[in-house]
C-alpha cells in the first residue's frame, strides 16, 4: 500500500463558550486535518491544534509546514513503515510537534482501516469507554456554580476546575462546589499560577473534600518547586504543561517530581510518542491521564482510542471539542453521561460520506 494524494484543510473554529486559565483567555482555536489517500479504497485523516503556548507552534507555521515537508514528503510513502516516517518526519518539523501528531495520526488510522478494525482495538483494546472529566475555566464563584449544575444536569461525574489567579477565591470555589455537589469528583488544575507555599496552603486547605488531582500548581522552568510541592502534599501531583518530550518524562520520573503524567498527543508529537511516555511512567510507578487542547472531535479521538489501548491509563480530560461551533467531525464517538465510548467502525471512525 502507497500513499497517492496527500491534503488538508485548515478549520479556524469558534468557541461557543470563551474560557480563561491561569495565563491567557481563548476564545477560538485553528485546527488542520490532513488527508490521506490510497492506490486502494482506504483513505485516512489526522488532527493537529497548533498552540504558541503548549506546542510552540502558530497555525501560520504548521500550515507552512504541511505545504513544504509534509505533502511533499509522504507522497508514494508506505504507511506501514511508520517509524521511519515519522523518525525523518520529526527531524524535518523540528519542535512541530501537533504537526507531527497530524500525521502520526493519519497514518495509525490507515493501518487500522487496513486492519479492518477501530483504532483502540488495533492498539492493544484494554477497555472500550472510559470516563472524561469536563473543564470549567477560571469564572466568578456564582457562574463556577452555575456552570457546574449545568454540567451534572448533563451527567458528568467529573469536574476539573482551573485555577492560579488568586489562592483564596480558587479555595472557595472548590470548598462550595464540593458542598453543593458531594457526589461529584473534583480535580484542580493551577495552570502554573502557584508558588510552593500557596500550592501546599491550597491542598491543605481543601484537604477534607478529597481532590482527586492536583495539576501542574508549578511554572514549567521550575521543576524543582514541583518536585517540593509533590513531597508535601497527600494528594498526586500531576505534570502537564511539564511534559512535552519523552526526556522530560523521563526526567520527572528519575527525579521523583511528580505523582502522574498528563499525556497529550499534540503536544507529545502523537500516538507512538505518546506510547512511550506512557511505559515510562509505568515503569516508574506513575498514574497516567490522557488530556487534550482544544481539538475538535477527530483529534478528541485519537486520544481516546490511544486511552482505551492501555491498561495503566486510568484518567480521561477529553472534552476539547465540546465548546467548538461548527465541529466537523461531530459525531466519530459517542458521550454519555460523562463517558466516552469510541466509534466500532475502523480506524479513527471517520468515514467519507
Amino acid at each position: 500500500m502507497k500513499i497517492t494524494k496527500v491534503s488538508y484543510e485548515r478549520y479556524n473554529l469558534k468557541l461557543s463558550e470563551p474560557y480563561t486559565i491561569a495565563y491567557e483567555t481563548i476564545e477560538e482555536t485553528t485546527n488542520f486535518i490532513l488527508k490521506l489517500e490510497t492506490e486502494g479504497k482506504w483513505t485516512a485523516y489526522g488532527c493537529s491544534a497548533p498552540d504558541v503556548t503548549v506546542t510552540g507552534e502558530s497555525p501560520e507555521q504548521v500550515e507552512q509546514a504541511i505545504k513544504d515537508i509534509i505533502i511533499p514528503y509522504l507522497k508514494g510513502k508506505n504507511p506501514f513503515t511508520y517509524n521511519k516516517i515519522l523518525a525523518e518526519l520529526k527531524e524535518l518539523l523540528g519542535k512541530k510537534s501537533s504537526a507531527l501528531a497530524m500525521v502520526d495520526i493519519a497514518l495509525h488510522d490507515l493501518i487500522a482501516k487496513k486492519a479492518e478494525v477501530p483504532l483502540y482495538q488495533f492498539l492493544g483494546g484494554y477497555r472500550n469507554c472510559i470516563a472524561t472529566s469536563i473543564t470549567i475555566g477560571i469564572l466568578p464563584l456564582y457562574e463556577t456554580l452555575q456552570r457546574a449544575s449545568e454540567f451534572v444536569k448533563k451527567g458528568f461525574t467529573i469536574l476539573k476546575i482551573k485555577g492560579g489567579h488568586n489562592l483564596q477565591e480558587d479555595i472557595e470555589k472548590m470548598m462550595r462546589v464540593h458542598e453543593k455537589y458531594p457526589q461529584l469528583i473534583l480535580r484542580f488544575d493551577g495552570n502554573q499560577g502557584y508558588n510552593v507555599a500557596e500550592s501546599v496552603a491550597f491542598v491543605e486547605a481543601t484537604k477534607k473534600i478529597g481532590i482527586q488531582i492536583f495539576e501542574q500548581p508549578t511554572k514549567v522552568e521550575r521543576e524543582k518547586k514541583l518536585g517540593k510541592v509533590t513531597d508535601q502534599v497527600h494528594i498526586p501531583v500531576m505534570a502537564d504543561e511539564s511534559i512535552k518530550t519523552l526526556a522530560d518524562a523521563f526526567r520527572l520520573a528519575q527525579n521523583e517530581r511528580i505523582d502522574m503524567i498528563n499525556i497529550k498527543l499534540m503536544k507529545v508529537g502523537g500516538i507512538s510518542e505518546a506510547k512511550h511516555i506512557n511505559s515510562v511512567a509505568k515503569s516508574a510507578n506513575l498514574e497516567v491521564m490522557v488530556g487534550c487542547i482544544d481539538e475538535c472531535s477527530l483529534g478528541i479521538s485519537a486520544g481516546l482510542h490511544f486511552a482505551l489501548s492501555r491498561p495503566n491509563i486510568q484518567y480521561a480530560d477529553l472534552d476539547g471539542h465540546l465548546d467548538m461551533e461548527n465541529d466537523p467531525f461531530k459525531g466519530v464517538f459517542k458521550l454519555k453521561n460523562g463517558i466516552l465510548y469510541p466509534s466500532e467502525s475502523p480506524g479513527l471512525g471517520w468515514i467519507d460520506s
